[in-house]
């Protein structure tokens, strides 16, 4: 089984260098780098005045639990600027020069960094030096910085009388000479050289007669930069300018030490050509960034107001969002991906902040274990301080884990084995983001008993063996040497920038002999895309044979998995002599509360494998199963049940309706509105009448007036000793006070006081005329009116 060894790592290197044409000046170009680079060297991820750097990993209680060893705190710094003094600059670039100096000085956060800022130029004369050591070498601690901020109004543009050529040879020489003599050799020791021009030293005696200068002045610089290498001190030229010798800027960077970080092109010290003024901060960001062993993340460029957005890696242990204002007036405001505000003060149970002075031109948020995923910068300004470009960029370290898995688990001499490198988060989250595996270099060493390491190549591309490009599964073959006779090993490595192995896996297994006693083959299910809630299980099975006559114990595990999260079952399964049988087994996800909010960003892709081994015969790997699983907040109630909610809401909204719409039946049904009451005389003709309205809880109340007069009528009288109300069936009900109700039957008027009697004709139907003469309503006879109700 596999042995997983992860490299040192650095951030990427940058990809050219640019240097100054012969006495041409630039229009501040150079001097702007030059300023770029000091703020993003100053600020970076050294640790702050806080005494150890605390472990990225040690999360509360509240946190999931650790699950190694931290990777190597990023401690102090010291490194030397070289800048060009000659002739070709300008008053306003040496003005800017200061500023980079002042922006080393004041942004460096780590206390026990040091500093030392040389000018240099030429000495033409006796009387002259090729180098002004402006600011010796400087720890920055709070008086250093005071030293610091008076010592650089030392640079400035020499005067013809003082010497105004390009001796790089010294300023090298002085740069090795004071990050030598540094007391700890284990602190990396970085020059950077900026200039905006070639070696010139053909005015300079101590180079011998003019003839022989030129070529004296490259053999000086040759042994200048085995100085640097043998005192282990990177070297990084910066060039600007419209004449570059690019051969000589990129011969320094590769004569200085190369060792840093690890041996990846990318990491290694190159010289950085800028060609105008917007890469200057990409240029010094890379550069940086490598220097150091960090990766880097650009953000964006913007005047403020404006909102820049940058991303901060999963693998992230320690890390800076790095802004360069442009003018100190210029204030950030950071938000973390959840949209909370951050300043050095936050608390937070997981992460840790710490905050930069605000008040200078460069400044820094470092964060401890950061929360992963777009963060957002606000700048804003002064309205006449906004004319400045600013950049936001993240510098950082991280953590890789590793799951490999070889299949065979256990192959036979001779046999060809995949092997396949699965690259995990510090959570044990796997890692698929392309902007996470880029600048990766994976390989893998196969060893053992009886046979010379053999390696492996691996790639994640998407070429057999490899099943999908992209997917941070790195594969490639072996075969197992026919010499093998014991123990073989599988050992990966990983050299990438900035990111370092919190973990070693280690796991041997045997060969397999020609014809295995116990076999093991293991499905598990994937009718659900193996997508779990907390709490859920992803069932499967173990197909098992024993052709031994001894019983054998296998104990099925899961390996490079987050502690806590998930789980196997069975523990131990005893296979007696010559059974063969079929296990359930289950891989089981934790209760919700044992994710500590690693749901609430949304899915939780969990890697790992799931193994077999036989402790019967040595640990020997039956099973060597890569597991990936996705595990999804459990639903709350309303999601689970939203349908049967929104139905039987539903069903109740409608009974409502059906309930209200049967009440407005029924009082519509008895409202008498529309009813016309018509008083009849004893020989059944019409004496008066009157048109019902809704009346008082739908009945319409009514009196006759004129009762043994000429002249009878019906007057409309609440609490009357009449009313009427429509009935359901369509009827007509009236009714006297204090006796029974009466059914006013179809064309039978219903008798009152005085020989009078009452019709209804109901107006809503309209009117049907008379047929014929009625019969008086006291012998029965049907009335005038025929629409009775």
């Amino acid at each position: 089984m596999p042995h997983l060894l992860f490299a040192r790592p650095p951030g990427r290197g940058p990809t050219g260098a640019r240097a100054r044409g012969r006495r041409r000046a630039t229009g501040g170009l150079g001097r702007a780098a030059a300023l770029t680079a000091a703020s993003l060297l100053t600020v970076g991820l050294l640790p702050g005045p806080a005494s150890a750097e605390p472990s990225p990993t040690a999360a509360p209680t509240t946190a999931p639990a650790p699950t190694s060893a931290p990777p190597a705190a990023v401690g102090p710094v010291d490194y030397a600027i070289a800048v060009d003094e000659s002739g070709s600059l300008k008053p306003a670039e040496v003005d800017r020069e200061r500023a980079a100096a002042a922006g080393i000085a004041l942004g460096e956060v780590h206390p026990k960094s040091t500093v030392t800022v040389l000018g240099f130029a030429s000495a033409d004369n006796e009387s002259q030096h090729p180098v002004d050591e402006v600011c010796p070498p400087t720890v920055l601690d709070g008086a250093g910085r005071d030293r610091i901020g008076r010592c650089i109004s030392g640079l400035r543009s020499r005067r013809p009388d003082e010497g105004q050529g390009t001796d790089f040879p010294n300023a090298v020489l002085q740069g090795v000479s004071r990050l030598a003599a540094g007391a700890d050799p284990a602190t990396p020791r970085v020059l950077f050289l900026l200039t905006d021009g070639r070696l010139d030293v053909g005015d300079s005696p101590a180079y011998g007669d003019p003839a022989h200068r030129a070529a004296a002045g490259e053999e000086a610089l040759t042994r200048a930069l085995a100085a640097a290498q043998a005192a282990r001190i990177q070297v990084w030229p910066l060039g600007f300018g419209s004449d570059i010798d690019r051969a000589a800027l990129d011969r320094m960077a590769a004569a200085g030490f190369q060792g840093g970080c690890v041996d990846l092109p990318d990491a290694q010290p190159r010289a950085t050509v800028v060609p105008d003024a917007t890469a200057v901060a990409d240029a010094m960001r890379t550069a940086f960034a490598a220097a150091h062993c960090l990766r880097a993340t650009a953000g964006g460029t913007g005047h403020p107001p404006i909102d820049i957005e940058v991303r901060i890696s999963p693998l992230t242990t320690v890390g800076s969002i790095v802004v360069d204002k442009g003018d100190p007036l210029v204030t950030a405001t950071y938000v973390d991906p959840d949209g909370r505000e951050i300043t050095g003060t936050t608390t937070d149970p997981v992460s840790k902040f710490e905050l930069s002075p605000r008040d200078q031109t460069v400044e820094s948020l470092r964060i401890t274990d950061p929360k992963p995923g777009q963060w957002r910068v606000h700048l804003d300004a002064p309205a006449d301080h906004r004319a400045q470009l600013a950049t936001v960029n993240v510098l950082w370290r991280g953590a890789l884990r590793g799951s490999i898995t070889m299949a065979p688990p256990s192959p036979r001499a001779g046999e060809r084995a995949v092997v396949t490198l699965r690259l995990q988060t510090r959570q044990g989250v796997e890692v698929t983001d392309p902007q996470d595996l880029k600048d990766l270099r994976v390989s893998a060493v196969l060893s053992g008993e009886g046979f010379a390491p053999v390696p492996v190549k691996l790639a994640d591309d998407g070429s057999a063996p490899d099943g999908r490009a992209g997917d941070g599964a790195f594969s490639g073959t072996v075969t197992v040497p026919a010499a093998a006779t014991g123990r073989i090993k599988v050992s990966g490595t990983l050299a990438a920038s900035g990111l370092t192995a919190d973990e070693d896996r280690s796991q041997g297994t045997l060969v397999a002999p020609a014809v295995p006693l116990v076999t093991a083959a293991l499905t598990l299910d994937d009718g659900a895309g193996r997508r779990l809630h907390p709490g859920d299980e992803l069932a499967g099975s173990l197909a098992l044979h024993n052709a031994d006559g001894a019983p054998h114990t296998l104990r099925p595990a899961l390996r490079d998995t987050a502690p806590g999260l998930l789980a196997v079952t069975p523990e131990e399964i005893t296979l007696a002599p010559g059974e063969s049988r079929r296990v359930d087994v289950a891989v089981t996800a934790a209760r919700p509360g044992a994710f500590h909010g690693l749901l609430d960003g949304g899915d939780l892709r969990l890697g790992g494998k799931v193994t077999v081994v036989d402790t019967t015969d040595r640990d020997r790997v039956l099973v060597d199963s890569p597991l990936s699983l996705t595990i999804t907040r459990a639903p709350t109630f309303w999601e689970t049940w939203w349908w049967a909610l929104l139905l039987g809401g539903l069903v109740a909204v409608l009974a409502v309706l059906a309930a209200l719409a049967l009440r407005l039946r029924a009082r519509l049904g008895k409202d008498p509105a529309g009813l016309r009451l018509l008083l009849l005389d004893p020989e059944g003709r019409q004496v008066a009448d009157i048109a019902a309205d809704s009346g008082t809880k739908r009945w319409y109340a009514f009196d006759v007036h004129g009762l043994g007069g000429p002249d009878p009528r019906l007057v409309r009288q609440p609490g009357g000793p009449y009313r009427v109300q429509r009935s359901l069936d369509g009827g007509v009900v009236l009714e006297r006070r204090g006796q029974a109700r009466a059914r006013i039957q179809p064309d039978r008027p219903v008798p009152l006081a005085g020989g009078l009697a009452v019709g209804i004709r109901d107006e809503r139907r309209g009117r049907t005329r008379p047929a014929g003469r009625p019969t008086p309503p006291d012998a029965g006879a049907q009335t005038v009116v025929d629409d009775y109700i």
